[in-house]
This record gives structure tokens, C-alpha cells and sequence, in this order.
């Protein structure tokens, strides 16, 4: 049996197996149409035309057959598809099942039930059928007339199960909450849900609600509530007269340039040219209102306008942003239209997918580019032009601006705009260089936005005030001000007048405008930081629920607060901060530590979301244990979502809390296992190069060690070896492998197993030890971890064990083992689908082929090395492709690449092999600069202890002396003790060459 969903996504699925048939959406579209008209023929000719409207009739009637063809290959033959010469139709039979006919079905029997029950149940199953609009993403004339009819039906089919007596009150506020989502323009809507939330003793949902219809219906419409809106909300409130008025929001002031210039870089990314506008300037010169005005328009045009924010307390949560955006159900609605692949990195990161997210903590660093794309494909999956308003960007997450970055590399051509607001005065450094990068890529526009001239500031004051202002009053209005819009409308919805006072006072003043509570509140809201909810300021607060609410209400008239996302905000960070420095500094270690204890009690069976909150309440609370404990959690959830530089920031707050602590061993262990974690994002991020990551691992070992903790000194040691091994300290490096090899024990993991001998082959065939000992360590370490799941060094020691093995066999003189060796670690790599594990198989291979001279060889495996590190960055083995590249490709060109590659490697701090990658370079390079190299690369070898390819590195040298005998015998003396019988012979070639006889 087939099933055909065309509600909330596009997908023609087996429904016994679920296997996908299809997702093309003209073959899903064409079925759609079908059904839309079931029961009706639908000629030919008129399908081809619709479908085809461009192409000439004859064209157009092809393609129907050819789409008919490609539909019939993947569905079979389908009963509920009757096909004959002259035209098509759908008939509703047992041998499919579509989504738009339940829907239809249970909305009818809903509709003619008499039994409320029956009313109920039917009505349920109707919009569980219907999951979403129509075709998402398609605007084709049909479909938009077909949705807005099914959107009718199910608006209509949630007033009847609003109203229906003793039903499940659950359902009905769902319901309530869907037709808002339908109709968000329409107040029946927001009445019947406030209604339903005062019966079930919601109050402080229910003025929610209203807080949320007023805003929509302002930003859309420019109105208030109607009367008999006002009036239900006046009955929540208990108040007999009407309620007081709402201050007015001023219309955009004096901004119709810069406007005009928002409006063209609109334009130009809704016709298909992608880009980044920030407005610049000082806080409150009117950066968020401009956006705001073109976010406006924008949604005027038939756009798709998601808004988010950055925040400055150190609670934020990495992409907090894009998930805002995400939840934007215009982009939900669109985003159910993806392939799974897709779907599945979204959930990464959107809240309600994290529990299954978090089944699998451990994640390699090559997903976040497909994690990236995953998100940038949901943003712009509905097919019309996008606007992301990112307010706050001064204060934006790494993690949200490189996936940005990303975002625009990979759709340049999609019709998306970020608008964003930028504080200059508070520019981290890392944003900074994030514009410089935008600014160079010619992907960023930037407006500068200055204060108000003394006309400009009156313009606006008047606009406010309602009347005109005197000559004395437009001109204390001016320096009192700067000519800054949001000190203009503070200052005179305080007074209606003029202030006399200076900036800070005028906050100030605003903030003592209301009554006790809720200026009371409006300390406890500021402390969390962020926006918040009425739920989360109720169990916070000393006051009552009540209470809470009509503070809250109070503040939202006076637009201290307002209404954001499911909960509220501060209206400017700069009130916001005002209101948190008006409270008494033994005050807030009070509401800190009750707003934690109030975020664990409301997300008691999931604290991730808000586990970076809850660190940083409980930190300026008083609690650092909790605190620790929270920080650790939070950099585990932002890991998991390849938010690497976030988790290093948290754990690094964990371990300064930590570190306050007196001298204890419970100290110590803390601080090992917040080391131990820290590890890993250190490596994410900055590679094992990194000389912050080595400390770390030092100070874990010496931890380790002095805990007598056997278990986690075996984990550092076998992380400490990469990072001194990738660094060129190679004698060291060895001697974390031999400890390590020392600690095993009947009880440790075959992967600790596996990953010790392994870099015990690793190190000791660099530092030129016996092949063959290599060779046996490489064997067992891929034997114990083959088929593991985690892997201590971050690798798969049975890819890359048999990768290395490879130099191995080479060097004892075994070359078909050696070009074996290589290619069992590139199938087992494929056949894992892990890019990175390829990359290090492709890698290695590429030594190998270069090392046995096989040009044409090594040619094929770099060039997939090189596609395979761009798509998915990795830097490392990219470098190797430049310096293997460049030596297959010879001249001017290979040199250039070669000598590239291995800057970058240094730059890196990574100093492993290097005399063998300066090798390659001596080989392109002229005789003078070939032996400079060459020296350079003796003098590496000695000083890392990286010996392996010193033999070589002599006889090349030997070809620049007066007399090359010396250096020959030399290099095949240190062939010989090493046991590289590869390098032996080529040495002792070149002595027969000379004259010079067999060595030793």
C-alpha cells in the first residue's frame, strides 16, 4: 500500500516499509493535483499546460509522458491512477492511503456527528491528518487555491472543537492554538484561547495570549485589540474600567534614506544575490526599529521573516539564534518538505529533537559542514525569498557566524538576506574579524546609522508627544538626548516633556514609573539575562501568581518589556541593564539563585536547553558546584552540536570556579574531570597542534598520576601522544605510547587496548626503529578496535593502522604489501562512509605512491584528497594533498603548492614528518634552494627526533657535495640500522653510481 503525504511535506512512501518512492516534487505535485480532483478526468492537455506553461504544447505533453513514466517506474502499476490517451485520474481505493482524503473523511464526520464524543474523536483524527499546509514550498495558482481551502476546512473544524461541550481541554487549546497559527490576523482566534486557558486556571497564559494578539496585530496592522478583546482581558484582570492605554509606538521617524538603502539590499538578495546587511551605530540610535521596518515590508512582499537575537550575558547558547529561526513556523512548514538526511541535522539542534540527539554525544568534527548544510537547506527550503533579522550581532556566538559564513558560500544565489543590527562601542574581536572576512568575501553591506540632527530629534519628540514642541523644548529635548530615538521616546513617554537630566537618569526614571510590583519583577526579569516566561518569573518571585502577572502586564503597556517569542523581553538591552543595576547587589545573589532553582523546577525532565543559563544563575548565585556541574552539561550539548568553541568557554568558567577552591584531592579530581572534557573541544577546534590543548594534557596527566587513577592517566596519555606527536616531538610522544602501553591491565577497553599499540607503532617507526616491530603493533592495534565505536586517539586504528602499516612494509622492501596494506585501509574506509577516515587512508596513500615513485598513482588518491578536504575542511590532510600535488605535478606550479602546503603546516605548529614533506620541496627546487632545504630538513629530523626519513634526506644531500661518497655511506649506514631496506638499496645504487662500492 501506498502513502501519499501532501500535508506538511511532499513524500510518496511504501507504507508497510516506509521506504521513501519518491520526493520529486513534480511527480508529488502532479499526484496532488490528481487528488485534489478525485474522481474528476483530467485531460492531458490541460495537465501539460498547467505543469508546463513555458514549453510549447507538444514539449509540455513529453514531459507529462515522460513524468507519467518516471512516476509509473517508481510506483508500480497503481489502481488508485487510471491513465488512458486522453487523460488522468485518481480514484480513492484501498491500495493507497493520502493524508488530504483522511483529513477530509474525519473533518465530515466531525462536522455531522450529534454525539459530542463522536465530535471529539473525529475532529482529532483530523488534524492529526493534517500536519501542515498544503505542498509546501510550491506557489503555483492551483495549490495556493486548494491550501487556502483546506485551511478554511481546518479552521473551521478547530471552532467546532473549541466549542464542543466535555471535551479533552488539551485538545481544545491545541486546536485554539493551530487556528492562531492558521489565522494570526483574526482576534476570534486569540479569544477563544484566552477563554480556554482562564478555564483551566491559565491566567497568566491567558494575558499572554492577548499581549501576543496586540503585538501582532500592531506590527501588522497598526491597530489595537477590538473592544470585545480589551474586554476579555479586562474580565482577567478583574478590572471593571478600562484597562489603561498601552503608550503608542511612534511610526519609523527621519530614516526614510537609510531605509531606501535597507530596501535595495533587500532587492538585490530577493532576486537571487545572497547577502549580510548590518546597521551600524551606537546603542539606541534606532538600529532594531529600522530592521524592524524593513522586516516589515518584507513580510508585506510575501517573504519569509525569521527573527533572532544575540545576548550579551554569559549564559547564551550557541546557534540560539538559528534555532529561533528555525522555529519560525513559515520555515517549520517548509523545512518538513526536506530529505531526511537533512531533517536529521536540524534536529541536532532544535530542542524538541535533542533527547535523541543526545543518544549519540560523541560526533566527528567532518559532520558540522553537513550539520551546516542540513540548516541553511531548512532556512531556505520553501522556495520564496528569506530575511533572518539577527539583532545584538556584537554579541554573536562564533558557532552562529560561521555558520553564516557557511551558509552563504554554499546558497549565493539564494534569495536570502541576514539583516542585522551591530553595536560598534561593544564589538567582540571575534566578530570583527567575522565582518573583515563578510567585508573582503563582498558579501556584506554595512549602513552606518548616527544620532538624530536637533530638526530630526523634534520630528520624533512631536511624533511621540503627540503636539507640537516649542522652540526652548526641541532644544532641551536635544541636548538632553543626543539626538538618540530611544532616549527621545524614554524620556518623553516619562513626561511628557523635555527631560532635564542626562541619559542614565532618564532609564531611570522610566524604570520608576511603575508600581512596586512590578518594578519588583522587573529586577528579577533583568537577572535572568535573556528573554523569559511568566512561568519562570511565577516560580522565582516572592509574589504571588497573580501578582506576577499584573506586574507583568503593566510593564508590557508602559513597553518596558514586551511580548517575544513564547515569552517576553526587555524592549532595549539598555533598560534591561538599567533595571538589573537598580537592584542591590545582595539582592541579586537572592533572585540568581531563585531563578536557577525555578528553571530546574519547570525543565525537571530535560535541563539541556537551559543547562548555560542555569551554570551562570547558579555561578552568580552562589552555588559553584551546581554551577560546575551545569557548565559541563551545557559545553557536552553545544559539542553536540559542533559548537566547539562555545563548550571550551564553558568548561573553561567550570574550571576557574573549580580552581577557587581550596587545595584538596576533591578539588583535584573536579579539575580532572572538567581537563578531561575540555580535551576534546580543544582538539575540535584548534587541532592537536595546539599548545593550549598540550598543557591541558599535561596538567590532566599530572592530575592523573597523583590520584593514582590508572584509567584516566591511560586516557591522556593516549591523547597527550597526538597532540606531541603531530607537534614533531616525537621522542616524547614515544614515551607517552610506552607508558601507555604500560598501563594496560586484564580490564581495559579493547578500543584503550588497540589505540595503545598503535601509537607505539606510530612513534617508534619515526624515530626509525625497526619496521617490522611497527609492523606487529599497527596488526594488533587494528585487530582490537575493528568494529568499535569510539576510538581514545580519534581515529580508527583499523583505517588507520593498515594506512601506516603501508610505510611500513615499504621500508622493509615489501612493495606489494605495502600498496595492499594501503588499499585495505582505503576499502575499509569507504565501506565505514566516514570522510575523515577516508581522508586519513587517502592520505597515507599518497605517501605511499610517492614514496615507490608512482606518479600516476598518487595523482588519482590526491586529487579525491583534496575534493574530500574542501568539502568538508579538513585542514590537516589538505596540506599533505598541496605537498603530495605539488611533487606528482612537477614545475613551477607543483613547487609553489608544495612550498604552500608546508607553511601551512608550520604556521599550524604541526612538525610531524617534516623532513620528509621539505624532502618533496628539495626535489622541485633548484640546486641552491634544494640544498638549503635539504639542510633544513637534516636539522628537523635531528632536533624532532623524526628519523625514519633521514636516510633519504642523505642521499639526496649527497647529490649536491664535491664528493657524495661520505654522505652516501652515511645514509646507508642509517638505512641499515633502521632496517629500511627500501631506502638501503637506493642508497647503495647511488654508491655503485659513484664508484663508491657496497657500504659497511
Amino acid at each position: 500500500m501506498l502513502r501519499v503525504s501532501l500535508l506538511g511535506e511532499q513524500v510518496i512512501t511504501d507504507d508497510e516499509t516506509g521506504a521513501v518512492l519518491t520526493r520529486s516534487p513534480r511527480s508529488v505535485a502532479l499526484v496532488a493535483h490528481l487528488v485534489v480532483h478525485a474522481g474528476l478526468a483530467q485531460p492531458r492537455r490541460l495537465l501539460a499546460g498547467l505543469f508546463w506553461p513555458d514549453s510549447t504544447d507538444a514539449q509540455a505533453l513529453t514531459n507529462l509522458r515522460r513524468e507519467l513514466h518516471q512516476l509509473r517506474r517508481v510506483l508500480g502499476e497503481l489502481p488508485s491512477l487510471a491513465v488512458t490517451g486522453r487523460d488522468l485520474c485518481w480514484r480513492d481505493t484501498p491500495s493507497s492511503r493520502v493524508d488530504v482524503r483522511e483529513f477530509d473523511l474525519a473533518r465530515r464526520a466531525a462536522l455531522s456527528a450529534s454525539d459530542p464524543g463522536d465530535v471529539v474523536a473525529h475532529a482529532r483524527a483530523a488534524l492529526a491528518a493534517y500536519r501542515g499546509e498544503l505542498l509546501p514550498g510550491l506557489a503555483d495558482d492551483w495549490v495556493l487555491a486548494a491550501r487556502a481551502e483546506l485551511e478554511r476546512q481546518c479552521v473551521e473544524l478547530c471552532d467546532v472543537l473549541c466549542r464542543t461541550p466535555a471535551g479533552d481541554p488539551a485538545v481544545a487549546l491545541a486546536a485554539a492554538r493551530l487556528r492562531i497559527r492558521l489565522r494570526p490576523l483574526e482576534e476570534t482566534g486569540y479569544r477563544t484561547l484566552m477563554g480556554l486557558q482562564a478555564d483551566a486556571g491559565d491566567r497568566a497564559g491567558a494575558v499572554s495570549t492577548y499581549h501576543r494578539c496586540a503585538s501582532v496585530l500592531e506590527r501588522e496592522l497598526g491597530v489595537v485589540p477590538a473592544e470585545p478583546t480589551r474586554a476579555a482581558l479586562r474580565r482577567l484582570l478583574a478590572r471593571p474600567d478600562p484597562e489603561p492605554r498601552r503608550a503608542a509606538a511612534p511610526g519609523l521617524v527621519g530614516r526614510a534614506g537609510e531605509l531606501a538603502r535597507l530596501g535595495d539590499a533587500w532587492r538585490a538578495a530577493a532576486a537571487g544575490r545572497a547577502g549580510i546587511v548590518l546597521v551600524r551605530g551606537d546603542a539606541g540610535v534606532g538600529k532594531t526599529r529600522l530592521v524592524a521596518e524593513l522586516a516589515a515590508l518584507a513580510r508585506a512582499e510575501g517573504a519569509v521573516v525569521a527573527a533572532g537575537r544575540c545576548y550579551g550575558t554569559p549564559g547564551r547558547v550557541a546557534l540560539a539564534p538559528v534555532a529561533e529561526w528555525l522555529r519560525t513556523p513559515a520555515v517549520q512548514r517548509a523545512a518538513a518538505s526536506l530529505d531526511p538526511v537533512w531533517r536529521t541535522e536540524v534536529d541536532r539542534l532544535l530542542p524538541a529533537a535533542r533527547p535523541a540527539a543526545r543518544g549519540h554525544p560523541t560526533v566527528d568534527a567532518w559532520q558540522r559542514l553537513r550539520f551546516f548544510e542540513g540548516l541553511a537547506r531548512a532556512l531556505t527550503a520553501g522556495g520564496r525569498p528569506v530575511l533572518l533579522v539577527l539583532d545584538n550581532v556584537q554579541w554573536c556566538d562564533e558557532e552562529t557566524g560561521a555558520f553564516l559564513a557557511f551558509c552563504l558560500g554554499l546558497l549565493p544565489d539564494a534569495p536570502l538576506l541576514v539583516a542585522g543590527t551591530l553595536r560598534d562601542s561593544d564589538l567582540d574581536p571575534g566578530v570583527a574579524a567575522w565582518t573583515a572576512q563578510l567585508r573582503d568575501d563582498g558579501k556584506l553591506t554595512e549602513l552606518p546609522l548616527r544620532p538624530f540632527d536637533a530638526d530630526g530629534t523634534a520630528h520624533l519628540g512631536e511624533a511621540v508627544a503627540g503636539r507640537p514642541l516649542s522652540t526652548s523644548d526641541r532644544t532641551l529635548l536635544h541636548a538632553a538626548t543626543g539626538g538618540y530615538p530611544l532616549y527621545v521616546v524614554e524620556a518623553l513617554r516619562t513626561n511628557d516633556s523635555p527631560p532635564s537630566g542626562r541619559l542614565t537618569g532618564v532609564l531611570r526614571a522610566r524604570l520608576e514609573q511603575p508600581g512596586p510590583a512590578a518594578r519588583e519583577v522587573a529586577g528579577l526579569a533583568a537577572a535572568a539575562g535573556r528573554d523569559f516566561t511568566l512561568e519562570l518569573l511565577t516560580e522565582a518571585s516572592d509574589l504571588d501568581a497573580d501578582t506576577v502577572v499584573d506586574a507583568v502586564d503593566e510593564l508590557w503597556r508602559r513597553r518596558i518589556v514586551r511580548e517575544f517569542g513564547g515569552g517576553y523581553d526587555f524592549t532595549h538591552d539598555l533598560l534591561r541593564e538599567a533595571a538589573y543595576q537598580q537592584v542591590s547587589p545582595p539582592r541579586r545573589w537572592l533572585l540568581h539563585r531563585r531563578l536557577a532553582q525555578g528553571m530546574e523546577l519547570l525543565h525537571a525532565d530535560d535541563t539541556d536547553a537551559v543547562a548555560a543559563q542555569l551554570a551562570e544563575q547558579y555561578a552568580r548565585g552562589g552555588r559553584p558546584d551546581r554551577a560546575v556541574a551545569h557548565y559541563r552539561r551545557a559545553a557536552a550539548v553545544a559539542a553536540g552540536t559542533f559548537a566547539h568553541a562555545e563548550a571550551i568557554r564553558l568548561l573553561k568558567k567550570a574550571l576557574d570556579l573549580v580552581r577557587e577552591r581550596p587545595a584538596s584531592g576533591n578539588r583535584d579530581r573536579a579539575e580532572l574531570a572538567v581537563l578531561e572534557a575540555l580535551a576534546g573541544p580543544l582538539n575540535a577546534h584548534h587541532g592537536y597542534s595546539s599548545p593550549e590543548l598540550q598543557q591541558v594534557l599535561e596538567r590532566s596527566l599530572a592530575l592523573a598520576e597523583s590520584a593514582g587513577s590508572k584509567e584516566s592517566a591511560l586516557t591522556v596519555l593516549l591523547e597527550l601522544w597526538s597532540s606531541r606527536f603531530v607537534q614533531g616531538r616525537t621522542a616524547e610522544a614515544h614515551e607517552a605510547a610506552e607508558r601507555a602501553l604500560s598501563l594496560l591491565a586484564p580490564g581495559t577497553s579493547a578500543e584503550q587496548d588497540g589505540s595503545a599499540h598503535f601509537i607505539v607503532a606510530g612513534s617508534s617507526l619515526s624515530l626509525g626503529h625497526d619496521p617490522a616491530d611497527a609492523l606487529r603493533h599497527f596488526e594488533v592495534g587494528a585487530e582490537r578496535t575493528r568494529g568499535a565505536s569510539s576510538w581514545p586517539i580519534g581515529t580508527r586504528p583499523d583505517v588507520h593502522g593498515p594506512a601506516w602499516a603501508a610505510h611500513a612494509h615499504w621500508l622493509l622492501g615489501h612493495d606489494d604489501a605495502a600498496v595492499a596494506s594501503s588499499a585495505a585501509a582505503i576499502a575499509v574506509a569507504r565501506g565505514i562512509e566516514q570522510p575523515y577516515s577516508l581522508a586519513i587512508a587517502l592520505a597515507y596513500a599518497g605517501m605511499t605512491h610517492q614514496m615507490r615513485r608512482d606518479r600516476r598513482a598518487l595523482w588519482e588518491v590526491v586529487t579525491e584528497l583534496h575534493d574530500l578536504c574542501d568539502r568538508y575542511g579538513f585542514a590537516y590532510y589538505r596540506e599533505w594533498a598541496l605537498v603530495l600535488g605539488g611533487w606528482s605535478r612537477g614545475g613551477a606550479a607543483g613547487l609553489a603548492a608544495a612550498q604552500e602546503g608546508v607553511a601551512h603546516l608550520k604556521a599550524e605548529g604541526s612538525f610531524a614528518r617534516m623532513p620528509y614533506w621539505l624532502t618533496l620541496v628539495a626535489e622541485l627546487s633548484g640546486p641552491a634552494a634544494a640544498r638549503a632545504t635539504l639542510d633544513a630538513a637534516l636539522a628537523a629530523g635531528e632536533a624532532r627526533d623524526d628519523r625514519w626519513w633521514l636516510p633519504e634526506v642523505l642521499r639526496l644531500r649527497a647529490a649536491h657535495d664535491p664528493d657524495p661518497v661520505p654522505r652516501l655511506r652515511a645514509a646507508a649506514e642509517l638505512a641499515r640500522a633502521q632496517g629500511s631496506a627500501a631506502l638501503l638499496r637506493r642508497a647503495e645504487a647511488d654508491l655503485g653510481a659513484f664508484g663508491g662500492g657496497a657500504s659497511g
